[in-house]
């Protein structure tokens, strides 16, 4: 019987790509999330039954003991950009992993994939970077053969940056942001699947490894590259940090007012923190060439799912040929 793979958070933006690549292997996927019902996209990923979303709570014990059974190894995507409920930083990032790790442990698993990111930092004035570290050294612990994937902004098809920005752009003459100054390093989210299956398979040594792309740019220049390909022209203003720490304050007031009726999806105040400091690989830090992966371009991936925020759509290309003829 071929062997099975827990993906917790698999429905997710890396996560999908993950069990893509490993029914791709051959393994049975098991898909790990809140709510199945909505994760069933996935299944066609392989044969039929070879891909199965089920339910796991990543806060309760029995919950993830339940979707660990049978399993040879286990793969933990799950992470928040802003808390919300109860899923607090502390709750998803560092008890979640802890737990994952733990009951995998006393199953008897010893392969582990734990997908962080950049900026892990425990003494980090953000709580994401905190938790991300808390996190690692809890899998640590428990996993001590664990791979531990730091990737740097994620992008892709169904990304939340690019797409956010390029939405954005569709509303005035001005696309804010934070922290313009700071640098990124963008890989692109099949490179970090990639990565993720060698951890799987055995094919990655046990450590910690940074992912960033081909790119080193500051977020106003990936904020121009953005606007280059949608074809439009913006102001690109940069927010000032104490500026954007009230403004996150004031959404984080309004969410916690509404009793969470109103999500925080603008900025937070942990966000800012988190854009104070740039998003790169670390130098000397292993990477995707260790892995023997090729990272791929921004530019060989953006204009295949960014153009629908083009003017004139996916007629954009048409129209503009047709001006050049007519010139």
């Amino acid at each position: 019987m071929s062997k099975l793979v827990t993906i917790f958070g698999g429905s997710g933006f890396i996560g999908r790509y993950i069990a893509r690549r490993m029914a791709k292997e051959g393994w049975r996927v098991r898909v790990a999330v809140r709510r199945p019902h909505e994760a069933g996209f996935v299944r066609p990923y392989g044969v039929v039954g070879q891909v199965e979303p089920v339910f796991c709570n990543i806060r309760d014990d029995a919950s993830v003991r339940g979707v660990l059974g049978g399993a040879d190894a286990v793969v933990n995507c799950v992470g928040i950009l802003n808390e919300f409920g109860k899923n607090s930083f502390e709750a998803v990032q560092a008890s979640g992993a802890e737990r994952v790790a733990r009951l995998a442990a006393e199953a008897g698993i010893t392969r582990m994939v734990q997908i962080s990111a950049i900026g892990a930092d425990a003494d980090s004035r953000s709580a994401y970077a905190r938790t991300k570290a808390a996190g690692e050294a809890a899998v640590l612990r428990h996993q001590p053969d664990a791979v531990i994937l730091r990737p740097s902004i994620v992008f892709g098809a169904e990304d939340e940056f690019f797409n956010r920005f390029a939405a954005m752009s569709r509303l005035g003459p001005v696309l804010p942001v934070v922290g313009a100054d700071t640098k990124f390093q963008p890989v692109y989210v099949d490179n970090v699947a990639e990565a993720a299956v060698k951890g799987v398979l055995g094919q990655a040594a046990p450590g910690i490894y940074e992912l960033g792309g081909p790119d080193v740019m500051s977020f106003r220049a990936l904020m121009a590259m953005m606007l280059q390909v949608i074809r439009r022209r913006k102001l690109v203003l940069n927010v000032p940090f104490p500026v954007a720490r009230l403004m996150g304050g004031g959404f984080d007031l309004l969410q916690k007012l509404s009793l969470g009726l109103i999500e925080n999806k603008m900025i937070t105040r942990d966000q800012v923190a988190n854009l104070r400091n740039d998003n790169i690989v670390a130098e000397g830090t292993a990477g995707l060439s260790d892995l023997g992966i090729s990272p791929v371009s921004m530019g060989a991936v953006l204009p295949d799912y960014l153009w629908r925020f083009r003017p004139g759509g996916q007629y954009a290309e048409m129209t503009e040929s047709a001006r050049n003829l007519r010139g």
